[in-house]
């Protein structure tokens, strides 16, 4: 399991880091809120533990934007703020959970286990999401938010295909055979007719396709301004 760590205290860093990965996790870190909110954006880990003190956007301020473009990587706030106060307002803003410095590491490594639990069972529950995109498994069905969107089958075909796997290309000749399925005479092209349709249908979304020339396409959701 991929965790992000988010603590400018290097001291720190290198401790969290080692334990961590002797306990069997991959740990990535970073020092600052921008460059925070960019990974759980572009190369969303399975949880993130985010500490309130850091440069340019403190913690708060990393969760707020995080949950409000719709992303749901589950994250735990490590903080030397002990106050009741504090924690409450960590949570309100969208934290999965909140440990207080200095902490146990064991308590510390339970409090991650349970979370990505919790993703797992999410993971095979009702709906598949990117940001603001949701599939509803059992239909089939597509939503901006609550809005539903109207899809050709083929529209819906390649969508499912990235929504499965949101962030990471899907080859081009993958998506033809699963969009057209036993269509010999459709010609290759015909994938990207598709992929400009969907695309121009969530234009605007918060959601993107993207076409990675050479590799295929992939489902991201867009920075913030884009």
């Amino acid at each position: 399991m991929k965790l992000l760590l988010v603590e400018d205290d290097p001291s720190m860093v290198q401790a969290l880091r080692l334990a961590l990965e002797r306990r069997g996790f991959e740990v990535d870190c970073c020092t600052d809120g921008v460059e925070a909110l960019h990974r759980l954006r572009h190369q969303a880990p399975d949880l993130a533990l985010l500490d309130l003190t850091i440069p340019r956007l403190d913690g708060l301020q990393v969760l707020h934007k995080a949950r409000s473009e719709g992303i749901t990587v589950p994250i735990i706030l490590l903080t030397a703020r002990g106050a009741v106060g504090d924690r409450v307002q960590g949570l309100n803003a969208g934290a999965d959970d909140y440990l207080a410095k200095p902490f146990d590491l064991d308590e510390l490594e339970a409090r991650i286990r349970a979370q990505l639990r919790r993703r797992h069972g999410d993971a095979q529950g009702e709906r598949l999401a990117c940001g603001p995109l949701a599939m509803d498994r059992e239909s089939g069905a597509f939503y901006l938010g609550d809005v539903p969107l109207e899809l050709t089958p083929r529209e819906q075909a390649l969508l499912k295909a990235l929504i499965a796997k949101p962030g990471q290309a899907v080859a081009k000749e993958k998506l033809f055979r699963l969009v057209f399925p036993m269509e010999e005479h459709i010609q290759f092209e015909a994938i990207e007719v598709v992929a400009y349709r969907l695309r121009k249908k969530l234009a605007g979304a918060g959601v993107s396709l993207v076409t990675l020339r050479g590799l295929g396409y992939l489902l991201r959701v867009d920075p913030e301004g884009a």
